[in-house]
């Protein structure tokens, strides 16, 4: 499965990269094919505006998102919770992270349906 990491970087020591970059290490660890943010934008001064457009070209070519811890107080990582809710993709949160092998079948409870109106905010994703 191709995954993308979203959480927390702006004012975090080290744009929280350490987390980013242990958390893409475990699933690749499982064979799956990560999209890790740290990896796209290494830069520590760039523009936060630039960093989301190559952010969210990446996210589109994934078929699940894992969420890091805090990823509700970044204003990064809940856009690209958003997209991805919308886009019908995998969703997983950060208490209920991937712990299957690649070519595994997600459980159906780690998907977050697509919302029946696009102006519907959806619901938090978990996989409970």
């Amino acid at each position: 499965m191709r995954l993308y990491i979203a959480g927390p970087m702006t004012g975090l020591p080290d744009l929280n990269f350490p987390a980013f970059h242990a958390e893409a290490k475990r699933l690749r660890a499982l064979g799956h094919d990560v999209i890790n943010p740290a990896e796209i934008n290494t830069d520590p001064n760039a523009d936060w505006h630039d960093c989301m457009r190559a952010d969210i070209a990446a996210l589109v070519t994934c078929d699940a998102i894992q969420l890091l811890p805090g990823w509700r107080q970044s204003r990064g990582a809940t856009l690209e919770h958003d997209i991805a809710v919308r886009l019908g993709m995998f969703v997983f949160d950060p208490h209920h992270r991937i712990t299957s092998p690649c070519g595994a079948t997600p459980a159906p409870t780690g998907s977050h349906p697509v919302p029946t109106d696009p102006v519907q905010t959806p619901p938090t994703a978990s996989i409970a």
